[in-house]
């Protein structure tokens, strides 16, 4: 039987101590755990709690060609921040431009989850700051390059990116992108982020909520 996690937060807990022991050897610097929702917050939950450090959220949100949603021109993250993928636009004969509604559409999207998650904390400071990106896995991995591109540009001190599972392809492009990069599955058959996980159950706006409310008051739950 292939090494699965019990659920998110099982998963979080092992995260949290692989990463415990690799930035220990690095120069400090204050340390922010993002995780992504929805999913990546249960597992950057346990992971700020491991390293002791606040925990927030980033959040990314896919530009979608018009009627083909599903294939990302691009996306938009926390901080403004519009990263596009000029050769989808360019198959289309498209220009960032000819998809400003599309993009005010997203950014509304965003700002309202923001709001939902975080009552009136705006998007987290992470100029100087080492960020630990955490997410519940990586499949192709479009939505985290677009946060990693953002944080880039927010200017971001070092950034490293931690995972439960992954594919091995897609951990070597991650490796090239980023400070730091961990891992603890990377399967040869990757098939699904689910697959690997006994408990793969959707995350709830709500226990995002709740997650984050319980770091701010001391990882209390």
């Amino acid at each position: 039987m292939p090494m699965q996690f019990k659920n998110r937060r099982s998963a979080g807990q092992q995260l949290g101590e692989r990463l415990k022991l690799a930035l220990a050897a690095l120069p400090a610097l204050p340390t922010l755990v993002l995780g992504v929702p929805r999913g990546g917050v249960p597992v950057a939950y346990e992971v700020a709690r491991e390293l002791k450090t606040p925990l927030d959220i980033w959040l990314v949100r896919k530009i979608g060609m018009p009627g083909q949603e599903e294939l990302a021109a691009g996306a938009i993250a926390d901080g403004g921040v519009a990263i596009w993928n000029h050769d989808v636009l360019g198959y289309a004969g498209l220009r960032p431009d000819d998809l400003a509604e599309v993009v005010a559409r997203e950014q509304r999207e965003l700002e309202r989850r923001r709001r939902a998650y975080c009552g009136d904390h705006r998007a987290p400071e992470v100029k100087g700051r080492r960020i630990v990106l955490v997410d519940d896995g990586i499949a192709t991995g479009a939505s985290l390059f677009a946060a990693i591109e953002s944080l880039r540009h927010a200017g971001t001190a070092e950034l490293h990116v931690a995972v439960p599972v992954a594919p091995g392809d897609t951990c070597r492009r991650m490796e090239q992108a980023v400070d730091g990069f961990t891992c603890l599955l990377e399967p040869e058959n990757f098939r699904a982020i689910g697959f690997w996980y006994d408990d793969f159950g959707q995350t709830s706006d709500a226990e995002v909520i709740e997650l984050l409310a319980a770091a701010r008051a001391g990882f209390n739950r």
